[in-house]
């Protein structure tokens, strides 16, 4: 299961973008020589163009070697995040230490930029970097604006940004929650699917979910919460030919507050239902 907070919607991955050619080519800072394509196979290798002290390139560079250092407050501070981390007491960032430590490790030491282009107070940074994946590097798209002087990493849409100023430090909290709950449900309907393929390879029989994980139908963090923040629990009938499927918050509250519940609806098929329920796993 992806890591429940920033590999599928913020820091390093939602900060990119498709690459478009460059239109203001006068603007252009291009790469050395070799393609795009090329250069996206390629290991980082640093930059392959000059980088101006405190640019948009030079920000882009530290943001990630900060991220790399583990020096998460002060990287975040050179984006548009700022308001969701600055009130964050360091106890309180630690909670998210598993999120971050997840990306710190995925960032190679060596970054390579190979293009900027700048506009007023507004700019783009190209560089190659690791995919969602994390298994090849890719040309990415960085934006930037400048606020006050400074250049400012766009982490996140105006949407986004706005959700973040209102909600402060508490932002980070609910996005865990909204995709805890989210993975919850898909995996609850992963369950049902390996249920069904179980149980055509075996007469119709259903099973527990250790033997799933051991087949190769249910990931081996589903036994655990401590990446997905829920526990998840299959109940087999005493015949093994139906079962019920419950995933319920780990820390109410905290990591999740729904309670799911997949169970067979009056035509045999599983469906998904969920309820705010204190926490407690959900039977009806």
């Amino acid at each position: 299961m992806k890591r429940y907070l920033f590999s599928t919607f913020l820091i390093i991955f939602s900060i990119r973008c498709s690459v478009a050619e460059p239109k203001n080519t006068a603007l252009a800072k291009p790469a050395a020589n070799a393609p795009a394509a090329a250069n996206a196979a390629a290991e980082p290798k640093g930059a392959t163009i000059p980088i101006e002290a405190g640019g948009p390139a030079d920000t882009v560079r530290a943001f990630y070697k900060l991220l790399r250092d583990k020096k998460f407050r002060e990287a975040f501070f050179l984006t548009n995040l700022r308001p969701a981390i600055e009130g964050l007491t360091e106890t309180e960032l630690k909670d998210f230490s598993l999120d971050f430590e997840a990306i710190a490790g995925s960032i190679p030491a060596e970054i390579e930029i190979n293009g900027e282009i700048v506009t007023g107070d507004q700019a783009t940074v190209t560089a190659n970097l690791p995919n969602d994946d994390g298994d090849k590097n890719e040309i990415q798209t960085i934006k930037l604006n400048k606020e006050n002087g400074i250049w400012i990493i766009m982490t996140a849409d105006q949407e986004a940004a706005k959700k973040i100023r209102e909600q402060g430090k508490n932002y980070f909290y609910n996005l865990r929650i909204e995709t805890h709950e989210e993975e919850a449900r898909n995996m609850l309907e992963r369950i049902s699917k390996a249920e069904l393929a179980h149980s055509l390879q075996n007469g119709g029989a259903c099973t527990d979910m250790q033997t799933l994980i051991a087949a190769g139908l249910l990931p081996p963090d589903i036994a655990t919460s401590a990446s997905t923040g829920y526990n998840y629990v299959i109940n087999l009938a005493g015949d093994k030919r139906s079962y019920t499927a419950t995933a319920t918050p780990a820390e109410y509250g905290k990591s999740g507050k729904l309670s799911f519940l997949l169970k067979p609806d009056g035509k045999g098929i599983s469906r998904v239902t969920s309820k705010d329920n204190g926490g407690k796993p959900l039977t009806k």
